[in-house]
């Protein structure tokens, strides 16, 4: 008898719902919301207001283009967090809502865990090659940097993480010190394609361990520029894709450095790549260039996997389905993911 997903995402500022049937994806569908570009970041509270509005045209979207009526429908999995407080009750509310109304199951899922799993989603007339147990995968966000040990499709090990900002966020902080707009790592990947990548030199941190720390690097560009501003008014215009690829190359330096050291540690080989950063043009090119180097096999997921999205909530609840992890209707979202 075949298991049939329904996956519910919205972390953050994307409505998306997603059809999974033995592991198979049929369905993704992602509403994004350009409001808050204006803002130079997400607004919370319009974000919550878009996915009250977004939620039920894109279920019923993702459910015609799969072709499955919602009584074919085996279990609901929604995203209970880590993410934004007030965009997460619309989709916690949606998923117990829709699982008390259809009688199915309700599973919870882990944004984190969700992210690094789409190296497991499964198309059809698509070959793909995936991750075999034991790997690593430096997972690499707007909201979380950490290298883990993934030991099967549940049972996942954090050897290391940012004790402040991630490396998304440096891009987009750094971005906006520049005047690009948001979101800002993409624009800098661009820019950075076209410049020096050892035009200037900015220094990296210096933490124990398998750790990271990228709120020093922000602050030391901040000051750079200011000085350099007040040197030459036009420094940044004059200088913007040096600028891009030199702070890029730090950032991705920094990442890659602790991987190395990580795989020496564990002494795993299989080295994957998951999160919105693993969009970025530099850190792949990196990853594949560490990979001639060192011997690595290297997993990273299709552009349309790497920002938030439907499908690896389904592809989680999934494998909980089989599993039999599910969660009652008294579960509340969490801002802040327990690990």
């Amino acid at each position: 008898m075949s298991v049939i997903i329904l996956g519910i995402e919205s972390s953050c500022d994307d409505t998306s719902a997603a059809i999974i049937k033995d592991g198979y994806l049929l369905s993704n569908i992602i509403a994004n919301q350009d409001v808050h570009k204006a803002y130079g970041g997400v607004v919370p509270e319009l974000a919550s207001r878009a996915h009250q509005k977004n939620i039920i045209p894109v279920v019923d979207q993702a459910l015609k283009l799969a072709k499955i009526s919602k009584n074919d429908i085996n279990a609901v999995a929604f995203t209970r967090g880590p993410g934004l407080l007030g965009s997460l009750l619309v989709g916690t509310s949606f998923a117990k809502s829709f699982s008390l109304a259809m009688d199915i199951s309700l599973v919870e899922v882990n944004h984190l865990q969700a992210h690094i799993l789409v190296h497991f989603i499964k198309e059809l007339e698509k070959e793909k090659k995936v991750p075999e147990f034991p790997f690593l995968c430096l997972l690499v966000s707007g909201g979380h940097t950490q290298i883990v040990i993934i030991k099967n499709h549940l049972e996942m090990e954090i050897i290391g993480q940012t004790i402040d900002d991630a490396a998304g966020e440096a891009f987009d902080k750094c971005a906006k010190v520049i005047g690009l707009p948001y979101p800002g790592g993409p624009v800098i990947d661009i820019n950075a394609q076209q410049g020096n990548k050892h035009a200037f030199t900015f220094s990296k941190p210096r933490i124990k361990n398998l750790d990271y720390s990228f709120s020093g690097l922000k602050t030391s560009f901040l000051y750079f520029i200011r000085d350099s501003i007040n040197k030459n008014p036009d420094f940044v215009k004059e200088n913007m894709m040096d600028l891009c690829a030199s702070i890029q190359f730090t950032i991705i330096e920094i990442l890659m450095n602790k991987l190395e050291i990580a795989v020496k540690q564990t002494g795993i080989n299989q080295i994957a790549v998951a999160g919105g950063v693993s969009a970025n043009s530099g850190l792949r090119n990196a990853l594949e260039e560490r990979a001639k180097d060192f011997g690595w096999e290297t997993f990273m997921p299709e552009f349309k996997f790497t920002t938030d999205n439907a499908a690896m909530i389904a592809i989680t609840g999934y494998y909980k389905y089989l599993n039999k992890e599910f969660t009652s209707q008294d579960i509340v979202p969490l801002a802040r993911f327990p690990y």
